[in-house]
């Protein structure tokens, strides 16, 4: 339950702002160069977390709003088509609500790294691709609200695993430069404790829905 080390939001946002400092870049690549053969990419972006399922906790079933947060991901590419990916997103600060009102908030921060399969040729301009692989969610700060339902108890979440699945589509600006929208989603349960008894499980299986921007070399 202890929180995964934060370095996503300042490498995303880092990233982020070299992307923005570069409009150059990309009328000049246009002009010269492949997307073919080129083995590694990065990419940042932003994404919509909204679980699909909502746990029940100490006998109350409970209601997880969706939220946003950063993305980055990395991935290495064996050939023009097959991929290797590392995708991790910033902690997602979920809000947990019954019929009374919030009950309490809990971060969820995901990583995870997949395979991928990418279609078509690499200097295609739409390329659709899809992915299957392993991720570990890790919870932290999870606080009960002061006056709800389960205010004096201390809450704790064990990390999810399972798997994760994605699709999605990048649109080649450039041989270097993409633009990325996808989807994933992921599967797991995770224990929850009160006051360090078991309570429940929170089987929350959220779509993450993203868009980004990324360049390959």
């Amino acid at each position: 339950m202890k929180s995964i080390r934060h370095i996503t939001r300042p490498t995303t946002l880092a990233l982020l702002g070299a992307l923005a400092l570069s409009p150059a870049a990309f009328a000049q690549d246009a002009s010269t160069g492949t997307a073919a053969g080129k083995r590694f990419s990065v990419a940042a972006g932003y994404a919509l977390a909204e679980p699909t399922r909502n746990p029940q906790i100490n006998g109350t079933r409970t209601q997880v709003d969706g939220e946003s947060a950063p993305t980055l991901s990395a991935a290495y590419h064996v050939n023009d088509n097959i991929a290797i990916e590392a995708w991790g997103a910033d902690k997602f600060g979920h809000r947990v609500r019954t019929q009374t009102g919030k009950v309490a908030s809990v971060g969820a921060q995901p990583a995870a790294i997949s395979g991928q399969y990418r279609f078509g040729a690499a200097d295609r301009t739409v390329r659709p691709f899809v992915g299957l692989g392993y991720h570990e969610t890790n919870f932290s700060e999870e606080t009960a609200t002061p006056g709800g339902a389960l205010a004096g108890n201390r809450i704790g979440m064990e990390t999810a695993k399972g798997a994760i699945a994605t699709a999605g589509v990048d649109v080649n600006l450039s041989p270097s430069w993409f633009a990325r929208a996808d989807v994933r989603y992921l599967q797991g349960t995770s224990d929850v404790k009160l006051n360090g008894v078991d309570a429940g499980e929170a089987k929350l299986e959220p779509v993450i829905i993203g868009v980004g921007v990324g360049t390959r070399f």
